[in-house]
């Protein structure tokens, strides 16, 4: 891996010409908290240790499919340390993360439906003692067939997972924008091809883990929990367990990792709960490598049909899009997924006409969910290789094809998503001329290729996953003498260091240095509201709040440092921890500290609050709010590869980046996200797969047998931050975590026909379907 940090490229401008006013915002900051955590002085929810605390252990059934007839756990109530022990009957109230498609339960309700779905909970004294307690609980099944394939599962009303849910059809949608059809019949050019994307997991160090501490005396519950939506797992913990939410507090110590797997509350959760509030003691249940897959919520495996045409000229006249997309058991975030796939084949190039016609089918495995990018990868793989085929059809290079479609700022989609700001085109540019994509596509030896892709992501998201008006978002900044300044925020760091850039931020309009601004984030009694890390919405939300804040501060404070420093009040600025005059700096100036002491003499404390709320547009139907965004960050890729022709093994040896984040809030930030984007594709790329068993045993359920890229697999990355400036973001900033990961797989799988001069249309590249490939393809030749 290339320890290159980012450059941006002198011909097109520096990134910083844009931010040269500010002093906090653009700075490569390590992350405040990074010291601690390579140290090992920060705690997880598992370094935790509370008085009396207990362990609780959950009895995951080894069915895919069957009906519980009984369960005995009176052997188990025997075993000396065992303090209680619950089933389904003790939680029959469903939840879920979109409430109105509630249908889990945090122990299986007469009936099992996925591998590894845990059917009781035990607490005892210690891990062993609840490991043989499981042990000793009698499970009586009765064995139904299992489903693991959804074209199989659409077919079977005979075998419903979910009675209420015919031909295991768990939601389906259509949209409709223009007349597709008819352009498609007076297209110059018609595309069809299917596609498949991978059944794969997020892989995060960290597993689940959750300790519940319910008080008997006041009747309040404290949660502390690896979760990344602590509002909603709030929510759905008020449900479940039929308390009102003030009597509920959630903690979120540290994630290590979640790339959306911990945007739903998980199982530990409520078992932690109820276990806790029968017993009095705090209980602790922390999941098991297999227990993540089992849990799962990555992402989901779609069979894709798509048709595209395209005029004379190679502009794109329509899209047809037919998606049957696989969601394992149960509900999860499926509905939202499902329209994300339809909203991202909108842009980032001009479609005017089309059809979205999707499915989410139930079938006998662990759940999928939001995985990073949700929603966008699955149609990027199979759109960006079709621009490439009508490329070699018109005679053009991909990225002339790229740049005749590639939309611009102020675009408004046919679907009502508006783009405000846009330097795709921009980001095409840098990345072919630093990569010599023009000068080596085509014309490398047989068995190297090069190939390019682009992709997009949602930045802020203007949707909810339940209706309410209230803000997204809201920060307090607390002004006092002992501690500065102090930024109250519900934002979750999932390790993408949300954090630090939250202080960045609000130290940019303080005026302050970063490392002297605190944050207060991630516990629902202490902190202000926020909906939760999903859809790469924090920085835009988050920012817009704290600016907001921090200017209501300053509207305050500046008053005074004009009295002290004897000039008008619309004269004073405030930079590196001092008032100053905008004519007169060197010679009237005042430190921030002495301001402040000053306001608070005479005035008393100093709080100040802003909100966000994205904006609604009018108009939209079919779904279609769901992908709506304020803005959108974009990413382009050129990946290089070399295929070994003896073993069909794809070897990425050079990914090229250039991104459009707008103004980069923390450059060694977008760094790390891009970084991690691309080990993430590739991966899907080229290495992971959840295997199930056709009864729906989970196969490679450890990191021993499920494959994932390590450092010694990474390529050689070089990324580039192109010149932008989005006017409707704050600080000019938008979302660097996702939109890189939509261009990785197809430029991978464009790199590899460069190569060898076949197409693939099936996750993940694997060296026996090269190795086959090639040998069909020698075969022809003879």
């Amino acid at each position: 891996m290339s320890n290159k940090m980012y450059e941006v490229s002198n011909k097109y401008g520096n990134y910083k010409d844009y931010t040269r006013e500010f002093t906090e915002v653009g700075r490569n900051l390590p992350r405040l908290d990074g010291a601690a955590k390579v140290t090992g002085k920060v705690q997880y929810t598992d370094d935790l240790v509370l008085p009396r605390m207990v362990y609780g252990k959950l009895l995951r059934t080894t069915h895919a499919h069957a009906k519980i007839k009984s369960i005995d756990y009176s052997e188990a109530m025997k075993l000396d340390g065992v303090l209680a022990v619950i089933t389904g009957e003790d939680c029959p109230i469903p939840y879920g993360i979109v409430p109105h498609n509630a249908n889990e339960h945090a122990l299986a309700n007469g009936k099992v439906r996925n591998w590894g779905e845990p059917v009781a909970a035990v607490a005892a004294i210690d891990e062993r003692t609840a490991e043989k307690a499981l042990e000793l609980i009698k499970v009586e099944y009765e064995v139904l067939e299992a489903l693991v394939d959804p074209r199989e599962a659409i077919k079977r009303d005979d075998v419903r997972i979910h009675e209420n849910s015919p031909n295991n059809i768990a939601y389906e949608g259509v949209q409709l924008y223009g007349d597709p059809d008819g352009a498609l019949k007076e297209s110059h050019f018609v595309l069809e091809q299917e596609y498949y994307s991978s059944y794969v997991n997020h892989g995060f160090i960290e597993p689940q883990s959750a300790i519940a501490d319910f008080d008997v005396n006041t009747g309040k519950l404290h949660l502390y929990a690896t979760c990344q939506v602590p509002h909603y797992t709030h929510q759905q913990l008020s449900k479940v367990l039929e308390m009102p939410m003030n009597k509920i507090r959630i903690t979120v110590p540290l994630i290590g990792g979640g790339f959306g797997g911990k945007g739903v509350a998980s199982q530990a959760d409520f078992c932690a709960s109820i276990l806790s509030r029968k017993i009095g003691r705090p209980v602790k249940i922390t999941y098991e490598r297999s227990e993540v897959f089992a849990t799962n919520n990555g992402r989901h495996p779609c069979y894709m049909k798509f048709k595209m045409g395209f005029d004379k000229e190679g502009k794109i006249t329509a899209v047809d899009f037919t998606n049957l997309m696989e969601g394992g058991a149960y509900a999860g975030w499926g509905i939202v997924v499902l329209f994300y796939t339809a909203s991202m084949v909108h842009i980032p190039y001009k479609v005017p006409h089309v059809r979205f016609d999707g499915k989410r089918i139930y079938t006998n495995k662990p759940v999928a969910g939001a995985h990073r990018g949700l929603g966008g990868v699955q149609p990027r793989f199979a759109m960006e290789q079709m621009l490439d085929e009508a490329a070699k059809h018109f005679g053009m290079t991909p990225f002339e094809i790229r740049m005749l479609n590639a939309i611009e700022s102020g675009y408004t989609a046919k679907s009502q998503m508006y783009v405000p700001h846009s330097e795709y085109k921009k980001c095409l540019e840098v990345v072919v001329e630093k990569s010599d994509f023009l000068k080596k596509q085509g014309k490398l030896p047989y068995g190297k290729g090069i190939g390019m892709s682009g992709g997009y992501y949602i930045s802020g998201t203007s949707y909810t996953l339940y209706l309410s008006y209230k803000p997204h978002t809201v920060a307090t900044i607390k002004i006092d003498e002992e501690n500065g300044a102090t930024v109250f925020c519900g934002a979750t760091d999932i390790g993408q260091g949300c954090d630090t850039v939250m202080a960045q931020m609000a130290a940019e309009t303080l005026g302050l240095k970063s490392e002297d601004v605190k944050t207060v984030t991630r516990d629902t009694t202490l902190s202000t509201f926020d909906l939760g890390t999903f859809a790469s919405r924090l920085t835009f939300a988050a920012g817009w709040a704290i600016r907001q804040a921090a200017e209501k501060v300053n509207a305050e404070l500046f008053p005074v440092a004009a009295a002290l420093m004897k000039c008008r009040g619309d004269e004073v600025a405030v930079k590196d921890g001092m008032f100053y005059s905008i004519f007169e700096g060197n010679k009237k100036k005042v430190p921030w500290t002495e301001v402040v002491t000053t306001y608070i003499e005479s005035n008393g404390p100093l709080t100040c609050t802003g909100q966000f709320t994205p904006p609604r547009r009018k108009g939209i139907v079919q779904g279609g709010n769901i992908g709506h965004s304020p803005t959108f960050g974009l990413s382009a890729q050129v990946a290089e590869v070399d295929v070994c022709l003896d073993t069909g093994k794809v070897t990425v040896t050079k990914i090229t980046e250039a991104g459009d984040c707008g103004v980069p809030i923390n450059p060694m930030s977008v760094k790390g996200q891009v970084h991690g984007s691309i080990q993430m594709g590739l991966g899907q790329a080229l290495y992971e797969e959840m295997k199930i068993a056709p009864d729906g045993r989970f196969v490679n359920p450890s990191l021993h047998d499920y494959k994932m890229p390590t450092t010694m697999d990474m390529p050689e990355i070089d990324a580039y931050i192109v010149d932008s400036f989005d006017p409707s973001a704050p600080y000019g900033a938008k979302e660097s975590g996702e939109g890189p990961i939509q261009p990785t797989i197809p430029a991978v799988f464009n790199a590899v026909y460069d190569a060898i001069g076949v197409r693939f249309h099936e996750m993940p590249l694997t060296p026996e379907k090269v190795l086959n490939a090639i040998k069909a393809q020698k075969a022809a030749k003879k």
